[in-house]
């Protein structure tokens, strides 16, 4: 593979495409086709090999432009041996490497000195009829595009890592789109590592007594494997979310998980049904699989949020009116934080709800200290739950998804 190719792969797997080695091949099959020389057929052969959804096609229209561009050309009247003198030294200086935007400047003049600009100066508007200022425009110009496609991803990449980890009350406005992505791609990671374990174990052990018995018509040669099936359930949830106002700050990303859920990972799973409360249940589960993000928590808190919290009354309307939808196969998932403001808690519908799932997870925004005290009922849910835990951050959701689906595995 050439390496224009290979640095167009990388850039779009920076910008958040996921590429295989696989689909690399193909495009460079692609690519052998087409040749370099029509731009047109070049973006198209690239995009059917790489692109594997609408997002995925619409980074590629935009780094394909980048990418494929000759970086302040307009402002060097030498043309193109000057310019590919640009390229070479850009080349020299690992541009691909950078990761912040102060780095731009350094990175301009490494990419001066290696086109000879100390040794030049002097003399540079004879020998390439080119004052010095467009020519540092221009070695800028291959600066800047390098950032974009490299440095401006691994920025992203790392200011969304430091948002994974701060707690779910306190992620600043600024960062709520980049979370939003962040629960995306992170539900498609799951979704294919789950759907990867389900291919893998498909086949089961080799059965050796059949193995051997099926092979003594053929002088004891194992022409044929046999192998034990074991019987695999596919992940079926039953999620409840407290929307009420004592999780006002955290319902976003309680609802954004919710949200993540119906996407991706709802390919590796037999079936997701969501609901929501503050004192009534209602199923919200519709407008979640067919409504923006933005829109179908709007609606949701418009017409069951922010009102008095109600656990047992919740946990009541779900074992009367959705009892049949929890059965052995079912994972029972709790988003909240069990202050149920001294209200009645129906043990007994949590109880038989919990005796007839497969498991009960319960995903607590509080810290552990917190459980138990005021009007908190957690500590009296607890012994009917398979996993209670604090998840205090977006990483902490994904883990504990991760956990819940592998329980099937």
């Amino acid at each position: 593979m050439d390496r224009t190719l290979a640095g167009y792969v990388h850039a779009l797997r920076a910008a958040g495409v996921g590429v295989s080695t696989a689909e690399t091949i193909d495009a460079a099959r692609a690519v052998s086709l087409v040749g370099y020389a029509c731009r047109a057929d070049l973006k198209a052969a690239l995009g059917l090999a790489l692109a594997k959804s609408a997002a995925d096609q619409r980074i590629h229209e935009r780094v394909f432009d980048l990418y494929f561009s000759v970086p302040g050309g307009a402002s060097l009247p030498a043309g193109a041996a000057l310019q590919l003198a640009l390229a070479r030294a850009a080349a020299a200086a690992d541009l691909p490497a950078l990761q912040l935007f102060t780095q731009t400047g350094p990175a301009t003049r490494r990419v001066l000195q290696l086109l000879g600009m100390d040794a030049l100066d002097a003399h540079l508007s004879q020998l390439v009829s080119a004052p010095a200022a467009p020519l540092q425009q221009a070695a800028r110009a291959w600066v800047e595009r390098a950032f974009e496609l490299h440095g401006r991803p691994a920025t992203e990449s790392f200011m969304t890592g430091v948002a994974l980890q701060r707690p779910l009350g306190r992620v600043a406005p600024a960062d709520l789109q980049r979370l939003q992505l962040a629960v995306v791609r992170m539900a498609r990671k799951l979704a294919d590592r789950h759907a990867r374990r389900q291919r893998v174990q498909l086949r089961g052990q080799l059965h050796l007594r059949r193995t051997l018995r099926a092979s003594a018509g053929h002088d004891g040669l194992p022409f044929k494997l046999a192998f034990k099936h074991r019987r695999r359930d596919r992940p079926r949830v039953v999620a409840v979310c407290d929307v009420s106002g004592s999780v006002a700050s955290q319902v976003r990303f309680l609802l954004m998980f919710l949200y993540a859920l119906h996407g991706a990972v709802g390919q590796v799973m037999g079936g997701l049904r969501s609901f929501a409360f503050s004192n009534q249940l209602q199923e919200v589960s519709k407008a979640l699989e067919t409504l923006h993000f933005d829109d179908a928590m709007a609606l949701i808190l418009k017409t069951v949020g922010m009102g008095s919290t109600d656990y047992g009354q919740a946990f009541a309307d779900l074992h009367q009116q959705h009892l049949h939808r929890v059965d052995r196969h079912t994972t029972l998932l709790v988003l909240g934080d069990g202050r149920s403001n001294g209200t009645p808690l129906r043990l007994d519908c949590f109880a038989e709800l919990a005796q007839r799932a497969k498991r009960v997870v319960w995903l607590c925004p509080e810290p552990p200290g917190r459980w138990g005290t005021g009007d908190s009922a957690l500590l009296h849910y607890r012994p009917w739950c398979t996993v209670l835990t604090h998840c205090a951050t977006v990483a902490d959701l994904e883990r504990a998804l991760d956990e819940a689906l592998a329980a099937y595995s």
